[in-house]
């Protein structure tokens, strides 16, 4: 007797085959589960809607938004739940892992028609993203959910870790090509309300680090951040790239360095600020044994640490003056350093009123590393060099400088004479320089300085108060050392003669803190 052949195995249409994998990437289901599973949502309202419309219970690529909308929009979500960017983070990765599966399909036409429903529902997935990041109340989240900014920079803090990093990784990296699609490639005015947030937290990950802290991976971010250029413009945009809001308790000039967005990174310094002190101590962790060896590990750690930070800073100072939607931004915020901390140039710095030594060191250096390019022996940009910018710039007034060692009558007599030799050439030139004109028409007529131009003498006036300045407080801090290790010896001796007191004692063990503190300072400075 022949045997009965087996029923041939029945063929998924194409409609089938997509809404298989669509509900796969968005965990969903338009059915009753025959067995619910609590990663799988069941939109029964989306179901009613497509039989109210007589379409198929299919997630298919024309509803593909609906049903995400829906996904995201379940209310009240238990605590277990993945909050709304982690889940489309988590969506992103399927539809990666579904877009590889379909490379074995053999018929090329259902090949071709998946793959354009996964990268539409991939391009859903990140616009939804970038929506989510910046207005994190659209869409409920379960109790206790982290701001999806947070969760964002944990992603760019993940994919930045290095091994010699002084901490582990604070979470898992993204999915392959998440934060390249997400924030490359896509208009302004989508991505600038992510960005707000995301740079802020960024600031406060490094605000109270010292040189031996995790400041080298927020580095990294903010390097691959500016990167992208509409990231970039959204950082020179953002409140914080100038501060406006001044405390009482602080200076404006101290107030570019705790609160603007780079004067957290240019605060990390091996040089301690006593007012606002970084953390880890760096001349209690390096200082504190003055064996030989020691000391020179750790000068040379400290050496290696500060170039890695001022290489780092100058990368993201470069990045954005090659970008022309940003440069102008760059050139205002240090000028803006600059004139509110003019304070730097005096003989007593008022440190609640000016930004700290440790800023201006890392400042003097990032600037000698932008001048590098034009300072080479051959003198070849010389020409670049415009000596009317003292005179004429709208950024940075160097009138009242006693360096130029002019009284301001012969300094308003050389600008005569320079506005004149040079009104032929261009008359609004010798009448902007001439202070001839208001300040709107000023604005109008500003002469326009090459780079070159206002990085050196920018650069000349942050080694004025920057460089300069942290070598005359070494000076002042060498002398009060040396002072205080006189006293100590002068009253050791008085000890040793016998002519011992609670009062001497307790003189003894104050200055030998203070000769200590002052010797941990002092090899701060030297390293």
């Amino acid at each position: 007797m022949a045997s009965t052949p087996a029923p041939a195995r029945q063929q998924r249409s194409p409609d089938e085959v997509e809404d298989i994998i669509l509900r796969k990437i968005l965990l969903i289901t338009l059915t009753p589960p025959s067995s619910p599973n609590p990663a799988v949502a069941y939109l029964e309202l989306t179901a009613a809607e497509l039989l109210s419309e007589s379409r198929p219970l299919l997630a298919l690529r024309d509803n593909a938004e609906r049903i995400l909308i829906n996904r995201l929009s379940i209310p009240d979500p238990p605590a277990n739940s993945p909050p709304p960017f982690a889940f489309l983070a988590a969506a992103f990765r399927r539809a990666a892992d579904e877009a590889r599966k379909i490379s074995t399909i053999r018929d090329s036409g259902l090949q071709a028609r998946l793959k354009a429903s996964i990268a539409h529902t991939r391009g859903l997935i990140l616009s939804y993203a970038r929506i989510v990041a910046g207005n994190p109340t659209i869409f409920p989240s379960p109790p206790n959910a982290p701001h999806p900014a947070a969760e964002l920079l944990i992603f760019l803090l993940a994919e930045a870790t290095d091994s010699l990093d002084p901490t582990p990784a604070p979470g898992a990296p993204p999915p392959p090509g998440f934060l390249d699609e997400l924030l490359g490639n896509v208009d302004y005015e989508a991505i600038e309300p992510v960005m707000g947030e995301l740079y802020e937290r960024l600031r406060q990950r490094v605000e109270k680090v010292s040189a031996l802290g995790d400041f080298q991976r927020p580095l990294r971010v903010l390097r691959r951040l500016v990167g992208f250029p509409n990231c970039a413009k959204a950082l020179v945009q953002h409140p914080k790239w100038i501060p406006k809001n001044q405390t009482m308790l602080i200076g404006e000039g101290r107030a570019m360095e705790l609160s603007s967005l780079l004067g957290a990174f240019f605060h990390v310094s091996a040089i301690p600020d006593r007012e606002f002190a970084s953390h880890p101590d760096v001349g209690q962790q390096c200082f504190s044994s003055l064996r030989p060896a020691d000391l020179m590990s750790s000068f040379s750690t400290i050496k290696s640490i500060m170039n890695c930070l001022q290489d780092g800073l100058r990368d993201v100072l470069l990045v954005l003056l090659k970008n022309l939607d940003t440069r102008d931004r760059v050139l205002e915020y240090l000028a803006e350093v600059i004139n509110k901390n003019v304070g730097r140039s005096g003989m007593h710095v008022d440190p609640l009123k000016c930004a700290s030594s440790g800023m201006f060191v890392n400042l003097s250096a990032v600037m000698l590393r932008l001048c590098e390019p034009f300072l080479d022996q051959m003198e070849s940009k010389k020409d670049k060099i415009d000596v009317k910018y003292l005179f004429c710039n709208d950024r940075i007034s160097f009138k009242d400088l006693t360096a130029i060692n002019a009284s301001s009558e012969q300094v308003s007599s050389w600008t005569e004479i320079c506005s004149h030799a040079h009104a032929q050439d261009d008359p609004s030139d010798g009448v902007a320089c001439s202070g001839k004109i208001s300040s709107s028409e000023r604005s109008s007529k500003k002469q326009n300085f090459s780079f070159i131009c206002e990085c050196f003498f920018m650069t000349a006036r942050v080694l004025n108060m920057g460089l300069m300045k942290a070598l005359a407080d070494f000076k002042h801090l060498s002398q009060d050392l040396a002072t205080y290790e006189d006293d100590l010896e002068s009253n050791k001796a008085l000890r040793e003669q016998s002519v011992s007191s609670p009062q001497l004692e307790q003189d003894i063990e104050h200055l030998e803190k203070m000769v200590a503190a002052l010797s941990q300072e002092k090899y701060c400075y030297e390293a």
